[in-house]
Formats: C-alpha cells, sequence, structure tokens
C-alpha cells in the first residue's frame, strides 16, 4: 500500500529533527526558567524573612528589661502593643504569653495563623523558630522565639516563660514573586521562539548534506555514474559525503570495466562468427557434394558423410544465430516494415519449410488482417516458435492470428502457437527465452542452436511488443505474440521497406 506523500512528509527526518531539536530547545528553556524562578523568589523571601526576625529579636530584648516579672494580662498587653509599634512595618501582629495568658497587640485578635505545633516547638526549643503560612489566601510570615534569662548568677540561659509570637503579612514580598514570574513569562516567550528558530537552522544544517546525499544517489541509481558530492566540514556528515564520493568512483570504475569485458564478448562472438562463416561457406559446398555421392559409397562411409553434413548444417545455423544476437547486442538490429497481409505471411513461412500438413492455422481470410511488420523478422519469430513446438512437444501444433482487442480494430495482432506435449515445467518458464537455456542439466546437446526462442524475444521487443510461455490447460505449451501495428508511423529505429529500395 502506498503510503500518502503528507503522512510521510510527516514521518520524515526534517519533521523529527525539527521536533527533536524543538523539545530540547523547550525543557532547557523551561528549565532554566524554574530554577531562576526558584531562586530568586528563595532570594526574596530569605532577605524578608532575616530581616524581619533579626527586627523582632532586636526589639524584643530591647523592650523586655522595661517591663517586670512575672508579668500580668497588663504588662503582656502593653509588652506586645510595643513590639508591634516598633515594628517597620505597620501591620505587625503580636502575640505575648505567659504561661496560660496571652494578650495581642490588637484586642480581640485571634491569632489564627498560630499552630499548636509551632507554639510547642518554641517551649522546647527554646530558639526562634519561624514558618510561612497561607491563611485566607494571603501569605503571611510567622515567628516566635522564648525569652530567656541571662545574668552573672545564672548559669548560661534559661527559660522565661514567657513567649514571643510575630505575624507579618507579605504581599509586598508577594508583589515581587508575581512580577518575577511575569519577567519570566514575558522573557520565555521569546526564549523559546528563539529556540525553535534555532531547532529549525539546526536541522536545515544536518538535512543539507542528508539531502544532497539523497539526490546523489537518485541520480547514480539513474545511470548517471560520474555523481559526486561536495565535501564541506571534517564532522561524520563530510565522512558520509566522502565514503559516498569513494563508493561511486569505485562503482563507476566496475560498471566501464564490466562494459568493457561485455562489449569485448560481443565483440569476439561477431568476430569469430564472421570468421567462421567463410569455411562454414566452403564446408557446406563439400558436403552439399559429399551428400550427392553418399548413394554410390559404402554403408559406413555414407552414414558419416551424412553425419558430417548434419553436423555442418546445425553450426552454420548456430554461426548465423550468433550473428543475429551479435546485432542485437550492438545495437546495430533494424526495422525494415512494410504493409502486408499477416496471414498471408504466416502461410507462407510454414509452406517454405513444409509444415502445411503437419501444423494446423487457424488464420484470417485474405486482407483482414494487414499491418506495416518486418515481413523478415516476423518469418523468423514463426518459424522458431513452430519450430520449437514441433521438436519438443507433440502434434497437433496450431497456430492462431488474430486482431487484439485495443482501443482501435486492428491496433495490435496476437499471434499463438500451441502444441499438445507435456508442457513446460513451471520452474522453467522464467528462462524458456534465456539463450544457452536447458531445462535438463544432463541434456548437452539438441537440436537447436539453443538460441532460437531468445531471437525471437528481441525480434518481438524490437516491433514493441510482447511474448511470453505458458501452459495451457488442456495441457501442452502456448507461446503468445502481441505486436502492435503502426500504420501512421513507425517505431523508433525502424526504416520504411520502401525508403530502404529507393534508397
Amino acid at each position: 500500500m502506498r503510503v500518502p506523500r503528507a503522512l510521510r512528509a510527516l514521518n520524515g527526518l526534517r519533521v523529527r529533527l525539527v521536533v527533536a531539536f524543538t523539545l530540547v530547545a523547550v525543557v532547557a528553556t523551561v528549565t532554566t526558567g524554574a530554577l531562576t524562578f526558584r531562586e530568586a523568589r528563595n532570594g526574596v523571601l530569605q532577605q524578608s524573612q532575616d530581616t524581619v526576625i533579626e527586627d523582632f529579636r532586636h526589639r524584643v530584648n530591647t523592650l523586655v528589661p522595661n517591663y517586670r516579672f512575672p508579668p500580668d494580662g497588663a504588662d503582656l498587653q502593653a509588652f506586645a502593643a510595643d513590639v508591634a509599634r516598633s515594628g517597620r512595618s505597620q501591620t505587625w501582629r503580636v502575640l505575648a504569653a505567659y504561661r496560660d495568658a496571652d494578650a495581642t497587640s490588637r484586642p480581640g485578635d485571634a491569632f489564627r495563623e498560630l499552630s499548636p505545633e509551632m507554639r510547642e516547638s518554641v517551649r522546647s526549643r527554646r530558639a526562634t523558630v519561624f514558618q510561612r503560612v497561607s491563611h485566607d489566601g494571603r501569605s503571611a510570615l510567622v515567628v516566635g522565639m522564648p525569652v530567656t534569662f541571662t545574668g552573672p548568677y545564672a548559669a548560661g540561659e534559661r527559660a522565661s516563660g514567657l513567649e514571643v509570637y510575630l505575624t507579618v503579612p507579605q504581599q509586598e514580598e508577594q508583589g515581587y514573586v508575581d512580577a518575577l514570574v511575569t519577567a519570566i513569562e514575558r522573557a520565555t516567550v521569546p526564549a523559546l521562539a528563539l529556540a525553535v528558530l534555532i531547532a529549525l537552522l539546526a536541522a536545515r544544517g544536518v538535512l543539507r548534506p542528508v539531502r544532497a546525499l539523497r539526490r546523489a544517489t537518485r541520480s547514480i541509481a539513474e545511470g548517471r555514474l560520474d555523481t559526486r558530492l561536495a565535501v564541506q566540514g571534517s564532522d561524520e556528515l563530510a565522512d558520509l559525503s566522502h565514503t559516498f564520493n569513494e563508493t561511486a568512483a569505485a562503482l563507476e570504475g566496475s560498471v566501464a570495466e564490466l562494459r568493457r569485458m561485455e562489449a569485448g564478448a560481443r565483440r569476439f562472438a561477431a568476430d569469430v562468427s564472421h570468421e567462421l562463416r567463410t569455411p562454414l561457406a566452403a564446408m557446406s559446398a563439400v558436403t552439399d557434394v559429399l551428400d550427392e555421392d553418399a548413394a554410390g559409397l559404402d554403408e559406413d562411409t555414407a552414414t558419416a558423410v551424412r553425419l558430417i553434413s548434419e553436423e555442418t548444417t546445425k553450426l552454420a545455423a548456430l554461426v548465423d544465430d550468433l550473428m543475429e544476437i551479435s546485432r542485437f547486442d550492438a545495437g546495430a538490429a533494424a526495422l525494415h516494415l512494410d504493409e502486408i497481409d499477416l496471414a498471408e505471411s504466416v502461410r507462407r513461412t510454414l509452406a517454405s519449410r513444409g509444415w502445411l500438413d503437419s501444423v494446423t492455422a487457424g488464420l484470417p481470410g485474405p486482407g483482414e488482417l494487414r499491418g506495416r511488420v518486418d515481413p523478415r523478422r516476423l518469418d523468423v519469430v514463426v518459424a522458431n516458435l513452430v519450430g520449437n513446438a514441433l521438436r519438443h512437444g507433440a502434434p497437433p501444433v496450431h497456430v492462431g492470428l488474430s486482431a487484439g482487442g485495443g482501443t482501435r480494430a486492428g491496433e495490435e495482432a496476437v499471434l499463438t502457437v500451441r502444441d499438445r506435449g507435456d508442457g513446460i515445467p513451471e520452474s522453467v518458464l522464467p528462462h524458456v527465452f534465456d539463450r544457452f537455456y536447458k531445462s535438463d542439466a544432463a541434456r548437452t546437446r539438441s537440436e537447436g542452436s539453443g538460441l532460437g526462442l531468445a531471437i525471437t524475444a528481441e525480434n518481438v521487443r524490437l516491433h514493441g511488443g510482447t511474448v511470453r510461455a505458458a501452459n495451457g490447460p488442456d495441457g501442452g505449451a502456448v507461446f503468445t505474440v502481441v505486436l502492435p501495428l503502426p500504420r501512421d508511423g513507425a517505431p523508433d529505429g525502424a526504416t520504411d521497406a520502401a525508403e530502404e529500395d529507393r534508397a
């Protein structure tokens, strides 16, 4: 199933690289922003907290000596009010506690921010304790400290039982934090845009040599073996481009060598075939004379003469076939088209070889199927297919000719040759048109040259047609040839017979 182009683009390397680079950039930007915000927030709150605690501790220690001890309720109230008034912020709220008595700087203040756990910590640790709390959607800093006695008669510090608690709203600090969040958000958007831009540029830099490699690979696949890549830089992609160039150069050299060897082999076969024609012509003439005198020779000599004559004939046919194949390989084979009656041409082929009695034919009437073909090559096609059926099949052999079912009547001709033999093994069918192919490896000799069907296929392809082999439903082999019948023009490379005659 073919994948849609849009889906292939979404799954492409470019999209994956851009997504990967963008994700890395986003994660890095968000992480940096979060860490920066945390450190800045902690710095703001820490500075505010240290200042408040220092002021609170200093004021408590300053005011405690001014009050009698143990304090009563009025003393506690006055002490809490004095501590609250001395704060830098007018929003200080103070709670003074001595044993079971409590007094706040604001009469009636419930002091709900103070938790029992914090009071227990102040009583037990004898140290300044603080925590940040959120009450009614507002953030506040709660500080608690015990008041201790020190003096020449006291061994160190001892608890006085007086506890002082402070609550300071942190709206100002929260405003700083909110402003910091806004600033980070504003900075994150352009940072993300810049990160995406850098990701696109990075992906483009990575993909440029990859696209060049794809184009070069496609160019080599189309046969342009001299394609090379420009090597830039010294990274892994440059190494890949260098390796590609080395591979392309080696491939170009190998293909050039193979073509040279193939051309040499073709030239050798053509030269050998050409050189053999002259002695074979002389041998054929001699064997013809010997054949005429064979009746007057003794039996052994006559048998030897007939055997030599038969083998000479086969050798001459093989040389002719090799010459024909070499012309196909060299691209020197050309069509000489002529307007002919195809049915009459098939009848002449059968008659000239004496096959009218051994082959049945289903042919159109005179003039019913005409077309522009090369008469000589059509004769070779029919002769090779019928001869192959007679040698390797079983009678009756049937030849059929009809007009094909093209878009216009008479646009193509269909020739079929059928026999009633054992058919062609399935493993052999793909190779029947190969040169010198033998279905039985033990069969080293055959009546034909082994090139007949290969020459047939080349002649059909030269006409722009097709040939195929199959087994019939009732047994036997069936060869089907489909030939286009051009009327208004000739195929590429074709030569009109009349023009050839005039030339």
